[in-house]
């Protein structure tokens, strides 16, 4: 299983490294050290914590001490994968980027292609005809 080191953890987040140290200091995501004794998140945690993390942005509780933007958000989204549902032929995946959850359909093949799992950093890319704005 993959994991994050604190500062590449909260570049997915959307949170500074601080943050990210702080929410590791008081618990709310599990940590581990490697031999050089860096802090590291395993990927199924963090996958889990964003998901929380993603969920309390949307509800306007906010994730820690970061200002708040207002932006139109371009159309890379960094994030980890948090969800995979496979059929036969196509798949579900699910990407929680900072506070923006994004799922998108693909076949079932380019998901064991690219090894997309839970835990896995994955970046999704929009491209669409079609794009609504809202400001809060």
């Amino acid at each position: 299983m993959q994991s994050y080191t604190i500062g590449r953890a909260a570049r997915l987040l959307g949170v500074s490294p601080d943050t990210a140290r702080r929410w590791a200091d008081a618990g709310r995501v599990a940590t581990h050290r490697d031999e050089g004794g860096r802090r590291l998140i395993d990927g199924r945690d963090l996958a889990a914590f964003a998901v929380e993390v993603g969920q309390g942005a949307a509800a306007g509780a906010g994730g820690g001490d970061e200002e708040v933007s207002y932006t139109s958000a371009r159309n890379a989204f960094p994030g980890i994968v948090t969800a995979v549902k496979l059929g036969d032929v196509a798949a579900q995946v699910e990407i929680q980027a900072g506070p923006h959850r994004l799922v998108s359909l693909l076949t079932r093949e380019a998901v064991e292609e690219l090894g997309l799992e839970v835990g896995v950093e994955a970046t999704a890319r929009v491209k669409s005809t079609s794009v609504h704005i809202d400001r809060a």
